[in-house]
């Protein structure tokens, strides 16, 4: 009788984590959007110019688009950044944008629904926040630390 093989489960690295939350933000984001032209009235109001209380003016449009680009671009910059910047960024973004989503749940008639979209939104930016403020640290190692330059740091480790 053969023996399956044990499932190899190598650690996921922070910066992967980070741009698989936002990634899936964006997903909650859209999708309650799209859902949201099943509502009632939604899409007469949208060819009327209204969205929510809002005209659909360029100012609309515009601000709504850079709202969402910051939360796309954290996507990338979680990969690419620094990781001091990087840490720093998701920290700051995730933050800003707790109130911007719970915003999302005002005035809406559909509680439930608009409830759970805003609710799962705020616990992936918790996610995000947990995985940024708890990112490993390593702690340099006795011979760098105390080496005047990396030369000799590796020089010493040869």
């Amino acid at each position: 009788m053969r023996t399956p093989a044990t499932l190899e489960d190598q650690p996921v690295p922070v910066r992967a984590k980070l741009a698989a939350a936002w990634t899936s933000l964006m997903f909650l984001y859209a999708y309650v959007d799209i859902l949201n032209f099943y509502k009632p009235g939604i899409v007469e109001d949208i060819l009327a110019g209204r969205v929510f209380k809002f005209d659909t003016s360029q100012t609309f449009t515009t601000t709504s688009l850079a709202l969402m680009a910051v939360p796309i671009f954290m996507v990338v910059g979680s990969m690419t950044l620094p990781v001091r910047a990087s840490r720093s960024t998701n920290l700051i973004v995730a933050s800003l944008y707790i109130p911007v989503t719970a915003f999302n749940v005002a005035g809406g008639s559909w509680l439930f629904f608009y409830g759970l979209g805003v609710a799962l939104e705020l616990i992936l930016l918790a996610v995000i926040l947990r995985y940024a403020w708890t990112w490993p640290r390593t702690a340099p190692s006795v011979t760098t630390a105390t080496s005047p330059d990396r030369e000799t740091a590796r020089a010493q480790q040869a």
